[in-house]
């Protein structure tokens, strides 16, 4: 009796993710691209855009918790379109509004809206792939943001040019909408897809899996002050949570200043900065593609979880230090390397989020990785304003250094911290 082939439709659900994924970049970072229109047609100043620019941080981060805790209780299948619809309209609204207190409300609304969004991620990677394909899967939805970012910037300036900042909100938005009642129509859990077999189920969570469809209806999330104790009071979260914090500063510092430090601090044209500062973003997609690949390889091959797992985010984070090599040059292209392995590094460390799955208590991984996301939303919050302190004398070297402090702060947080890579158990 021939054995059956198993079929392959956890491909088509990442895939799912990784436009959503970039979807999801697309609404975050269409304001730095109308950001100078906004300021000119509005007359806005620095102060304000840096309100407008910061609000989206306040409310994904505060949000991530009670994020989390949504993802544990409410189906995906429901959760993410109905998430994805709320900040796309959101998106949508900016491009009719005309004053500062609604464009600082539509992008708190976008961040209460995408603050699941993440959370729901991992949970949906977590239930769709086994432990050893984890950090590929991760890997592959995480790139959709470096990509984004790295190839939807022209994209963006050019509906830009053609219908205006109050069309580029608009466009964007119904982009988001339409791909809403895609994922609605495309997206099931393992159990109730209608084309995946047996083969398939085995191989994402084997024997167990028989049993979890009953399990999933039989449970019970107790939304308690017991279970935020559980989320913030085990050393190894704290450990992923500070990495998490360190990971996120300097990404921010690439979406928020990054653009600033090429035109401003480095005297580089507009257009020659916007190509540069591309490559980048290019280096972050291939070390998180890197990063993922590899520890799933190293985890096939029986090499320890503590290796497999940590080596990635650790080596990526001391990588990130590199940064502060752009302080010792006057030569572009340099300036340009040092960046641009500083952000690989940064994508070497982003499969950080498998760290949730591996460490969460089973019950509590929408809740884990909430409580993980928050703690990295924070940098949105903290680190842009900390950068705009440093370069306040017209010196861009403090916040260089800054942000290889912060790497080796993550670095020492997984090797001190986090310590054995194994699953809590609060039973």
């Amino acid at each position: 009796m021939n054995k059956q082939k198993a079929t392959n439709k956890r491909y088509g659900v990442l895939l799912l993710i990784f436009i959503s994924v970039v979807v999801n970049y697309m609404d975050r970072t269409n304001i730095s691209v109308a950001a100078a229109a906004i300021s000119e047609d509005l007359s806005l100043n620095s102060v304000q855009m840096g309100l407008i620019f910061s609000a989206f941080g306040w409310t994904y981060s505060i949000l991530q918790i009670p994020g989390g805790m949504a993802v544990d209780v409410v189906k995906t299948r429901v959760l993410y379109p109905f998430i994805l619809t709320a900040w796309s309209l959101a998106t949508l609204v900016q491009g009719f509004v005309s004053s500062l207190a609604a464009l600082i409300g539509c992008r708190m609304a976008i961040g209460v809206f995408e603050a699941p969004s993440y959370p729901c991620n991992n949970k949906i990677v977590t239930s769709w792939f086994p432990e050893n394909e984890r950090a590929s899967a991760i890997a592959v939805y995480t790139s959709g943001q470096f990509i984004g970012l790295a190839f939807l910037m022209p994209v963006l300036v050019g509906i830009q040019e053609m219908f205006g900042w109050r069309g580029l909100f608009i466009i964007s938005g119904i982009i988001g909408i339409v791909w809403a009642i895609i994922w609605y129509i495309f997206y099931r859990d393992p159990q109730d897809h209608p084309s995946i077999n047996k083969a398939e189920l085995d191989h994402i969570s084997g024997e167990e899996h028989k049993n979890q469809p009953t399990a999933d209806k039989d449970k019970k999330i107790q939304l308690s002050l017991s279970n935020l104790k559980i989320a913030f009071g085990h050393k190894k979260l704290w450990g992923i949570y500070i990495g998490q914090f360190c990971l996120g500063g300097t990404l921010i510092f690439f979406l928020t200043w990054f653009p600033s430090y090429l035109v401003e601090y480095r005297g580089l044209d507009f257009i020659k900065s916007g190509f540069l500062a591309s490559i980048p973003f290019l280096a972050a997609f291939f070390g998180v593609l890197v990063s993922g690949f590899t520890s799933d390889f190293l985890v096939r091959k029986g090499i320890a979880k503590d290796i497999a797992r940590k080596a990635p985010v650790i080596s990526g984070m001391l990588l990130s230090m590199a940064i502060v090599g752009a302080n010792f040059t006057d030569d572009t292209f340099w300036v340009i390397v040092f960046l641009s392995v500083a952000f690989f590094g940064n994508g070497l460390a982003s499969i950080a989020w498998v760290f949730v799955s591996l460490i969460a208590p089973k019950q509590h991984v929408g809740l884990i990785g909430g409580c993980f996301n928050f703690i990295g939303g924070l940098s949105a919050v903290i680190v842009p304003i900390v950068i705009g302190l440093l370069v306040g004398g017209g010196d861009f070297k403090p916040a260089l250094y800054f942000i290889a402090a912060l790497a080796l702060i993550g670095c020492s947080s997984y090797l001190f911290l986090v310590g054995k890579v194994q699953q809590i158990n609060v039973d």
